[in-house]
């Protein structure tokens, strides 16, 4: 039950479990956020008819978490699978805040562990000084390569499980072949980029930039692309399997034979989209633009 008087009390149902806090615990840390426009009360909330209880339709195991941080702006230790767990709620309430406090606090505990890498984020820094830069089957997992410029380097064949790539430069980067499970390429710029063939299950690229990249064959299984700019991307054969493409931008890509099996594409653009042969079986297409595209052949 919830009244949009700041400091109100609103109960919410997060994925069957009930959470009690106010308008203001959800509106006043981070007032840019979805949950701060959700309460702003120029939305319509889903509330129980009868116990006027409100609607979330997420997974409530970290929803604690979440609140803790719109309470307090505290950043909780929890192993490295739950921060990744976390990252992705904090991605979708837009909690921007929240997902740099995870990111440091994972870089945190990287720097005081004794990674098996073969090169420090200093070695990096000082190869991409040189004009041609190749880390090609170099493992650099775990790394913390946020923010650099990593423009045209070739990553091709390398290790890259859980390297952290926020706000990096990455045009025309070559990621070929990689293993990039777990990655986090948060509002990363990746225009023209090489992906075919990758493994990025679970990766983070919410607010990407991924113009006219190429991840034809890529394996993006659980990835979150939410806000994601992918227009006139090479997504052939790629597998969305459960991914997040809650309004991306994927105005003029090539999706032929792409599985967006149980993907999300409420809000997304497909105008103009190449779509021949896609496997939308269980796809959330609420609000998706169609117009233009070729649907010949789509599985449904």
């Amino acid at each position: 039950e919830c009244s949009n008087s700041f400091f109100s009390v609103c109960v919410l149902t997060v994925g069957g479990k009930k959470f009690s806090t106010t308008v203001d615990t959800l509106t006043n840390r981070e007032p840019h956020s979805m949950l701060a426009a959700m309460f702003s009360g120029r939305h319509t909330l889903y509330q129980d008819s009868d116990s006027g209880q409100v609607f979330v339709d997420r997974d409530g195991k970290h929803f604690r978490h979440v609140l803790n941080w719109m309470r307090d702006g505290v950043v909780p230790t929890l192993s490295d699978a739950e921060y990744l767990e976390l990252m992705r709620e904090a991605e979708y309430y837009q909690l921007l805040g929240l997902v740099e406090g995870i990111n440091s606090a994972l870089n945190k505990r990287k720097e005081a562990d004794d990674l098996d890498t073969e090169l420090t984020r200093t070695d990096i820094i000082k190869c991409i000084q040189s004009e041609r830069v190749r880390f090609r089957g170099v493992n650099l997992s775990g790394l913390d390569l946020s923010k650099l410029d990593l423009s045209f380097v070739d990553f091709s064949f390398a290790c890259l499980k859980n390297v952290f790539f926020s706000r990096a430069n990455l045009q025309c980067a070559k990621f070929k072949d990689v293993d990039a499970e777990g990655s986090i390429f948060h509002n990363a710029t990746l225009r023209e980029c090489e992906f075919t063939g990758a493994n990025l299950r679970g990766a983070v690229l919410a607010g990407a930039n991924l113009q006219s990249a190429n991840l034809q064959d890529a394996c993006l299984i659980d990835c979150s692309f939410c806000g994601a700019d992918l227009r006139t991307a090479h997504l052939q054969t790629a597998d969305f399997t459960n991914a997040n493409l809650e309004g991306a931008n994927l105005e003029g890509a090539n999706l032929k034979g792409a599985k967006l099996i149980n993907a999300n594409l409420k809000g997304a653009n497909l105008q103009r989209a190449y779509l021949r042969q896609v496997n939308f079986q269980n796809t959330l297409l609420d609000g998706v633009r169609l117009d233009g595209a070729n649907l010949h052949g789509v599985i449904r």
